[in-house]
């Protein structure tokens, strides 16, 4: 009598934690990130080493810009699981934010683990799109002397073509309007734009015609056209 009370308390605690773990989910996809977290937290005291429980409370932690919480959680999942690559993605991503809102005697102790955390997760998923925009844009915004490079970039940038026509032509366009190579800029964004046609490659080559071109021509009829498809 006493393993049946038992088994049915274990399976109704289940339920309620599944429950916790599902009214977190629906939270959290609505951005009602502080509501989410406090379940997320409550389920995570049942289940300590619930990997998307810590993974969610990490990607919170970074929506709302606390980057030690998300690094904490970040370094746990990476540590538990070396061989996701998502999770070195995050951490590196988590740290590098850090580090640019860190004064620079301190960023420069960062980067060398945020550099090794991207590489980490590029070796460990070949296919991982955001990773090599992650090194794509390191690369160009690191000053030479501590490793920038646009070799570097362009090498990611070409594995981005591979993966993806546009994020490859969007990664190109990118490096090009840092070194305001803007006739380069515009013909990879077009081509972007091209095959995507959405919201972000609309924006991208809209922005380098009104901003950068200063055509508020080119940008108005960008504009017509995209709202009319």
């Amino acid at each position: 009598m006493k393993i049946i009370q038992l088994f049915f308390l274990m399976l109704s605690f289940s339920v309620f934690s599944q429950s916790t773990f599902e009214k977190a989910e629906k939270l959290y996809a609505q951005k009602k990130y502080n509501e989410a977290e406090k379940l997320f937290s409550e389920h995570l005291k049942s289940q300590p080493n619930h990997a998307k429980t810590i993974e969610y409370l990490g990607d919170i932690a970074g929506h709302q810009k606390d980057w030690d919480v998300a690094i904490t959680n970040y370094k746990k999942l990476k540590v538990s699981y070396p061989k996701n690559a998502n999770y070195w993605y995050k951490y590196g991503g988590a740290l590098g934010m850090k580090a640019k809102e860190s004064n620079k005697f301190k960023a420069l102790g960062m980067i060398d683990e945020v550099e090794e955390s991207f590489l980490t997760a590029a070796k460990l998923d070949s296919k991982h799109i955001e990773t090599r925009w992650a090194l794509v844009m390191l690369y160009i915004e690191l000053p030479g002397i501590i490793g920038g490079s646009e070799k570097k970039a362009q090498k990611y940038a070409d594995e981005l073509m591979m993966l993806s026509k546009v994020d490859g032509y969007l990664a190109k366009g990118y490096i090009d309007v840092y070194f305001s190579r803007y006739s380069k800029a515009e013909s990879h964004y077009k081509k972007a734009h091209e095959i995507g046609n959405s919201k972000t490659t609309f924006e991208k080559l809209y922005d380098l015609y009104l901003n950068k071109l200063k055509d508020k021509t080119k940008a108005n009829k960008l504009k017509r056209e995209f709202e009319n498809k």
